[in-house]
């Protein structure tokens, strides 16, 4: 992309922050440059990541005619002014990852989230290959590798331990006795020993000339911890496990020490501490059901160790969904053992897996009130529905197992969510037709379908179905801007056809649903006109509403179809005692404190008023009945998403009886959803706290300078900004980045 072009648009257009956009933008996606000494400004970031992505178009591989040069370059364009205004945006991943050489390595890293079935299956051609199994040997260690590798590289990972994967695990022939060593002259070396390992030199005395044993020393990558987590795993069972030995020597001596720089993902290294207690955390769970078949609750607990070790990893924030069976009882107790919640079950957030015959939602409310879980996830729906207002399509998802973590994309084994997002609040003030924000956003995340996949499952999977997700986030604030009301106008009493129980029907505004309709017909034109210039198979599905936590701050709209936390809030946000924009932010008159719950820590408020906020139709996730948000989801499933809408419905105390009927009334409409309760921020240093208007202009008040033009005249020294307790989605679903 041209300069000239790049900076006559910061000339044209002006970026449209958020309260929180710019900081959270630099402390987030900004990736360091080490040829300027400095971290990039947006237009950088914006220029690398439509680089990257308009790159993957499949007809620039060979000789490129004039023509296809021209229209990417148009396009290309295009989409700079949409995205460094803020009109839309690619989602977080492609911020942080597109154009860089991470990406071209690793494709794989373009995505947000992916979903794995827990069952044996063969690794095929993939970058990932034990060499005691081969490519077609069927082994219980795949998807748990596949899940390891996935979340090393930063995604998130929804996984099924339903009654169907879990049989499909043979059982537990052995036990594996499992040593750890590591050598004297390792920097990680008197950790290690602490968490469980055994000096190298005193195993090695042990040992003598005896053979008895498997020895594998992990190299320092990525691969090297799958590998040697795949081979405990595939050692408890005999059919991969041929030489029969029950003895593991894992040698952990090359693992680069605790803050040492890791050059692909970014961040720095946990060392290998978390590993050891890891290996020997997943040998105790497998050992413990030698002679047995491993449970739903087992399988759960293997991804949540893992999790658990990927999150000691720093920038990497894991996010895992475990989707089990709704009548099994121990996978829906599991986080009732607090210890084991507390060591690692708080890695995933759990859901059941139900069809529209479903009924029995009184314990699913019940735990609900208790621990915010199950979610429940309609597979039935997705397999058989786009949008509901198309009908019922027989098979027309079939292959859809499961969901990503945050739940609006139904995926298939292996398969991976691919997001873009369209602000339509904002790109409508800066004079878009949204029409054709959505045609730039749609070929945008079509050419993420063409990046190079490391695992054959996936690119199996991704080339049948070429799924996209296209998201709109700030709906609250457009809908309210635009029409003056929310996107309910009323209730009508009806009858549920089936049982016959009272209802209330919502009722839509017309011209709301003609509009949204309108624009997913677009972006299924835009698909086939582009799906036809590149010669692929049309998307399976192309719309969702994603939760979008961090990206939707970015512009300072409502996330995702969610209603603003409030209509004026303290917004809090950790930050590192050392992290160089804390100077700025503290100049600029931003109120901070230490950090009441974590050390070398600093607390900033950010006084955020949403939009609307004074619109006498204004509703907050504090004062929005749980009724209407049920029937806004509704709303978007039926008119505007054909994958699905992720929603995190909110309660008072008092609409907890309504829990169970609601799911029930919305069973064939939708897809997944998961319920919270409405604490309004009450915890001290809670993230959120609502404020009135005074309070917020007292607040505001405050605050004398723009963050951005004090931290750029300081010493710009950022190579330890570190990003404390952002995520990518509202509710910390899925990973920052």
């Amino acid at each position: 992309m041209d300069q000239n072009f790049v900076n006559q648009i910061k000339d044209e257009i002006k970026p449209h922050w958020g309260e929180l956009g710019w900081v959270t933008y630099k402390r987030t996606y900004a990736r360091w440059l080490p040829n300027k000494n400095r971290s990039e400004n947006w237009d950088e970031t914006v220029k690398r990541v439509i680089e990257g992505n308009i790159n993957l178009d499949p007809r620039l591989k060979d000789h490129p005619s004039e023509e296809v040069i021209a229209e990417l370059t148009n396009e290309a364009q295009k989409l700079f002014r949409l995205i460094y205004g803020l009109g839309a945006t690619p989602s977080g991943r492609n911020l942080w990852i597109s154009g860089t050489d991470y990406q071209k390595r690793t494709g794989d890293s373009l995505n947000n989230c992916w979903f794995a079935a827990i069952r044996p299956q063969a690794y095929g051609d993939s970058h990932i290959v034990p060499a005691y199994l081969g490519p077609d040997k069927v082994a219980v260690s795949m998807p748990f590798s596949f899940l390891f590798d996935q979340l090393m590289k930063g995604g998130g990972v929804g996984f099924s331990v339903v009654k169907d994967n879990i049989k499909q695990i043979p059982f537990v022939d052995q036990k594996i006795d499992l040593t750890v060593v590591i050598d004297k002259h390792s920097k990680s070396h008197d950790a290690s020993i602490k968490v469980g390992a055994t000096d190298k030199d005193e195993w090695e005395k042990s040992v003598q000339d005896s053979d008895d044993y498997i020895y594998y020393r992990l190299p320092d990558t990525r691969e090297g911890w799958i590998l040697a987590n795949a081979r405990l795993i595939d050692m408890h069972f005999n059919d991969t496990n041929p030489e029969g030995k029950k003895k593991l020597v894992l040698d952990i001596t090359d693992i680069r020490p605790y803050g040492a720089k890791i050059h692909g993902f970014g961040g720095t290294a946990s060392g290998p501490m978390p590993l050891v207690e890891m290996f020997f955390d997943i040998n105790n769970v497998i050992n413990a059901k030698a002679g047995q078949k491993l449970s739903a609750v087992d399988a759960t607990d293997i991804c949540n160790l893992i999790g658990k070790t990927v999150v000691a990893g720093n920038v990497r924030r894991s996010a895992e969904l475990a989707l089990g069976s709704n009548d099994d009882q121990d996978f829906i107790k599991m986080k009732q053992d607090k210890d084991k919640l507390y060591h690692h079950r708080w890695a995933s957030n759990n859901s059941v897996a139900i069809d529209s015959k479903f009924d029995n939602y009184n314990p699913i409310a019940d735990g609900i009130l208790h621990n915010g879980e199950p979610g429940v996830v309609n597979l039935e729906l997705s397999r058989n529905y786009g949008r509901i207002a198309d009908g019922y399509q027989a098979g027309i998802d079939d292959n859809v197992e499961g969901t990503n973590p945050c739940g609006e994309i139904s995926l298939a084994n292996g398969e991976p969510c691919n997001l873009f997002e369209v602000f339509p609040f904002i790109a409508e003030k800066q004079g878009w037709d949204v029409k054709e924000a959505f045609t730039l956003a749609t070929r945008f995340a079509k050419r993420v379908t063409f990046s190079h996949y490391d695992w054959e499952i996936s690119r199996q999977i991704i080339q049948k179905n070429r799924r996209i997700g296209i998201s709109m986030s700030g709906i609250q604030d457009w809908i309210l801007s635009k029409w003056g009301h929310r996107v309910v106008i009323g209730w009508e009493d009806a009858k549920d056809p089936e049982t016959g129980k009272d209802i209330k029907k919502p009722i839509y505004d017309p011209e709301i649903v003609k509009t949204f309709d309108g624009l997913y017909k677009a972006v299924v034109k835009a698909d086939e006109d582009y799906s036809q210039e590149l010669n692929c198979k049309p998307s399976i599905k192309h719309t969702t509403v994603k939760p979008s936590g961090t990206v939707a701050k970015l512009a300072g709209v409502s996330e995702g179809m969610h209603f603003h936390y409030a209509g004026y809030l303290i917004q809090r946000i950790r930050f590192q005692a050392s992290d160089p924009l804390l100077p700025a932010l503290k100049e600029c008159g931003y109120y901070t404190e230490p950090d009441i719950y974590t050390p070398n820590t600093i607390c900033v408020e950010f006084p955020i008023k949403a939009a609307n906020a004074d619109n006498e139709n204004f509703a907050s996730a504090g004062t929005v009945s749980i009724g209407e948000q049920f029937a806004t989801q509704a709303f978007l499933q039926t008119y505007w998403s054909d994958n699905a809408v992720s929603c995190t419905v909110t309660f008072q105390d008092e609409e907890s009886k309504q829990i169970a009927p609601l799911l029930h009334q919305y069973r064939h409409t939708i897809k997944s959803t998961s319920l919270l309760p409405y604490y309004g921020g009450s915890l001290k240093q809670a993230p959120k706290e609502p404020i009135d208007k005074n309070k917020y202009e007292e607040k505001s008040a405050l605050i004398t300078d723009d963050v951005e033009k004090i931290f750029m005249k300081q010493n710009d020294d950022q190579k330890d900004l570190e990003l404390v307790d952002q995520s990518d989605c509202a509710g910390s679903a899925c990973p920052i980045k």
